[in-house]
């Protein structure tokens, strides 16, 4: 709780993935994938519950055992079509309590902290904001970038007006890193959405703990920068 405003962590951990299969369970330094959001979660000052939503009983068994809430997720909400918001909708109307904000915690970013959840709780309270979503720097420049056609021309790859501009010299672009996403629970409800079109804010994040795990070598490089104690 941060004065009269409470705060549910939910951290969705369905047991399919077709690019990297188990993923929440697999160890990272020691710990299954999931363990990590969990920690951090719990040990946030201002966190009121922790939840984990799964249709998968080792993970629902993983979340049991650090003392967080579980929610048996049905299904039809585990399949690659269901939404973040279908399931977190789904976990608030069956949940017995109220809060005032949701906290949704993938449990592809384990090397977010419970400082990085504190102080992006703390920007929403300076903001009076209905919502604050992680972002970090982008690692290159989308302007560098552009779709080819099927003979790789790249005639018209780059816009003229950045064709003779360093890299140095180009707007900061940022990314959502999928790390953290607080909304008050009423206008997720009402919006159906995590992105609002007013009061909605970025928390920037290094980049060094925004990696997702999604493949093989992201879990890789995430047990190389634990291994260096970032």
């Amino acid at each position: 709780m941060l004065y009269d405003k409470t705060f549910l962590a939910i951290i969705p951990a369905r047991g399919g993935s077709k690019r990297l299969p188990r993923k929440n369970v697999l160890d990272l330094a020691g710990k299954p994938l999931i363990s990590w959001s969990i920690e951090a979660a719990k040990q946030s000052k201002y966190i009121d519950e922790v939840v984990v939503s799964s249709d998968d009983d080792e993970v629902l068994n993983i979340a049991k055992e650090q003392n967080a809430s579980i929610m048996k997720r049905p299904v039809r909400l585990a399949t690659d079509t269901a939404t973040t918001f279908e399931v977190v909708e789904h976990l608030i109307k069956n949940f017995e309590k109220q809060y005032t904000y949701i906290i949704l915690l993938q449990p592809t970013s384990p090397l977010r902290k419970s400082e990085d959840i504190d102080k992006a709780i703390e920007f929403l309270h300076t903001k009076n904001a209905d919502a604050v979503i992680s972002v970090c720097e982008m690692e290159h420049s989308p302007l560098w970038s552009n779709t080819l056609p099927k003979d790789k021309s790249m005639a018209t790859f780059l816009h003229k007006e950045i064709l003779n501009k360093r890299s140095q010299d180009l707007e900061t672009y940022y990314r959502l890193n999928g790390s953290i996403y607080i909304i008050k629970v009423a206008k997720l409800l009402e919006k159906k959405s995590f992105f609002l079109k007013d009061n909605i804010y970025a928390y920037v994040m290094d980049q060094k703990k925004s990696i997702d795990i999604d493949t093989k070598l992201d879990l890789e490089i995430a047990n190389y920068l634990l291994s260096k104690s970032i």
